[in-house]
């Protein structure tokens, strides 16, 4: 049997259209809800956010000047969660959403933020923005 090594020589055919940074199920302790049992009861939260960067943004080279940091948008989140109170998954998602769409180089943006501890039947509750 021969083997043909892959793609030698060739231009793939295939090409990214899209580029995405993945933050995955984050877990958040937040002072969030309306009822009174929930009132200054930090609930655990879990935060996605899929954030697509235009190619000017994506890295260019295997450094880690050129990556987009992960520890950045990992801290940014929590900090904005710490110390304040929320009655809203609404109102917590937009302020996510708000923060990372001002970075430079975001093009499209999904925040996902859910509460798993609420209904023993539901996985979770929670809420979704996109841009798309």
């Amino acid at each position: 049997m021969t083997v043909i090594p892959l793609n030698e020589g060739r231009q793939p055919r295939l090409q990214p259209r899209t580029h995405e940074i993945l933050l995955e199920d984050l877990t958040l302790d937040a002072d969030i809800g309306f009822h009174d049992f929930e009132i200054g009861t930090p609930q655990r939260l879990l935060a996605t956010v899929h954030v697509r960067l235009d190619m000017a943004h994506w890295p260019q080279s295997d450094t880690q000047e050129a990556s987009w940091n992960y520890d950045v948008l990992r801290t940014h989140v929590k900090r904005l969660v710490e110390g304040r109170r929320f009655n809203l998954q609404e109102t917590l998602a937009q302020e996510i959403f708000d923060m990372i769409a001002a970075e430079p180089g975001v093009i499209g943006l999904t925040v996902t933020l859910r509460k798993p501890d609420v209904y023993p039947d539901a996985k979770a509750v929670g809420v979704i923005l996109s841009s798309d």
